[in-house]
């Protein structure tokens, strides 16, 4: 995948220095730093799976500041392609921004735009879901759904989506794969 380099293996990754190991796995969680801070100090892993297990763990531990912080670095879904690219790579691919556009994906984009509005003004955070090859039509219901929920619920559905992406993105990338 364009945007991740290779992750070295578990043995290294559980060896190198905070920052490095930060900086290595950063991408995958568009570099929130008080949260990669804290999966840094709790290496080391037994496997990947134990990775990602503990990054839920601390993410949803973390004070909500740090919690809103690793939302909030996720671009905007529906946001302007070139806003979206400028921030993150992965997330311009995940959103469908490096396929033509129709004139109902504008529309759509549009109506996104708006419904995203909404959801920082009730919430205070961006709306991050993982996109899974979902079009952007189908984010419209899963955003007017997250609208009815309370607050807590979302920062804890969004903190799971979050390490849902940080984990789809390191089975797709150009690393040694999964099981490692």
């Amino acid at each position: 995948m364009v945007g991740v380099a290779p992750l070295p293996s578990l043995e290294t990754l559980n060896e190198l220095p905070g920052d490095q190991f930060a900086e290595t796995v950063g991408p995958l969680f568009e570099r929130a730093p008080h949260f990669l801070a804290r999966l840094a100090q709790a290496r080391p892993f037994a496997s990947f799976d134990a990775l990602f297990d503990r990054a839920l763990s601390i993410a949803r531990a973390m004070p909500e500041a740090d919690q809103l912080e690793l939302i909030d670095g996720h671009p905007r879904l529906g946001s302007d392609p070139a806003v979206v690219r400028a921030r993150s790579e992965l997330s311009w691919r995940e959103q469908g921004y490096d396929r033509a556009e129709s004139a109902e994906d504008v529309r759509v984009a549009s109506e996104l735009q708006a419904l995203n509005d909404a959801y920082e003004r009730r919430f205070g955070f961006r709306f991050v879901v993982f996109v899974a090859g979902r079009s952007r039509a189908e984010l419209l219901g899963l955003v007017r759904e997250a609208l009815a929920r309370d607050r807590s619920a979302e920062i804890r559905r969004a903190l799971g989506d979050v390490v849902s992406i940080a984990r789809a993105r390191w089975e797709k990338s150009d690393s040694e794969g999964p099981g490692r």
